[in-house]
C-alpha cells in the first residue's frame, strides 16, 4: 500500500530497492523554489546498514507489510536466541547482532512481539513493563528520600539501572524495558 513520502514517521517500515528499511530520523525541508523535500535516515533491515535517502514530499512510498507475532522465549546458546510461537510452536533463532538492545532483557517465560517481513524476523518489541526483583543493590542510606539522586540496582535478569535511594534488596519493581527506566515498586 502506497502513502506519500510527507506521511512518514520515525519507526515506519517501507520498501526501498525491494528491501524493508526502517525510517530512524527523518525532516521535512521546504526550498527557496520547487517542490518539499523529506530527508531521512533509513536502516535496511535485512543487511543493517543505514544510510540517507532524500524522497519528494509528494512521491509515492510503499509501505512494508509486516507480520507480527507474539513468541515465548525459549533459551540462549552463544550469540543466538530462540523463541517459539505459542501457537504453532513454530521455533526460530534471532542473532544477538538482530536483538540489539533488547537481548539483555531475555529471561525465562518473556513473552515478546516480534516482527517478520516475508517470514524472516526483523525486529522485536519487548513488552511496556516488566516485574522484576532488585537482587543487588546500595543499603538504603539515613534520610534518603526520593529526591536524592537515584542508585544502580542489579536486576534478577542481570540488567543494571538506576532506583530510587529508599530501594532494598528483594524488593520487587516495575521497570519499562524499552526505555530502560524504573517506574515503580511492586506492592
Amino acid at each position: 500500500m502506497g502513502k506519500s513520502a510527507n506521511d512518514l514517521r520515525k519507526g515506519n517500515v517501507v520498501i526501498l530497492d525491494g528491501a524493508p528499511c526502517k525510517v530512524m530520523e527523518f525532516e521535512r525541508n521546504q526550498p527557496g523554489k520547487g517542490g518539499a523535500i523529506v530527508q531521512t535516515r533509513l536502516r535496511n533491515l535485512i543487511t543493517g546498514n543505514s544510510f540517507e535517502h532524500r524522497f519528494r514530499s509528494n512521491e509515492n512510498v510503499e509501505r512494508a507489510v509486516l507480520d507480527q507475532h507474539d513468541m515465548d522465549y525459549l533459551y540462549s546458546d552463544g550469540d543466538m536466541h530462540h523463541f517459539m510461537n505459542s501457537e504453532t510452536f513454530e521455533q526460530i533463532a534471532i542473532s544477538d547482532e538482530d536483538l540489539g538492545d533488547a537481548a539483555k532483557w531475555l529471561m525465562e517465560g518473556l513473552t515478546i512481539e516480534i516482527e517478520f517481513f516475508e517470514g524472516t524476523p526483523i525486529g522485536v518489541l519487548l513488552p511496556q513493563s516488566l516485574e522484576l526483583e532488585i537482587i543487588e543493590t546500595e543499603p538504603v542510606m539515613k534520610g534518603a528520600t526520593a529526591s536524592n539522586s537515584n542508585k544502580p540496582a542489579k536486576l534478577e535478569n542481570g540488567v543494571t539501572l538506576y532506583v530510587p535511594p529508599f530501594m532494598t534488596a528483594g524488593e520487587k519493581i516495575r521497570v519499562n524495558p524499552r526505555e530502560e527506566k524504573y517506574m515503580e515498586r511492586v506492592k
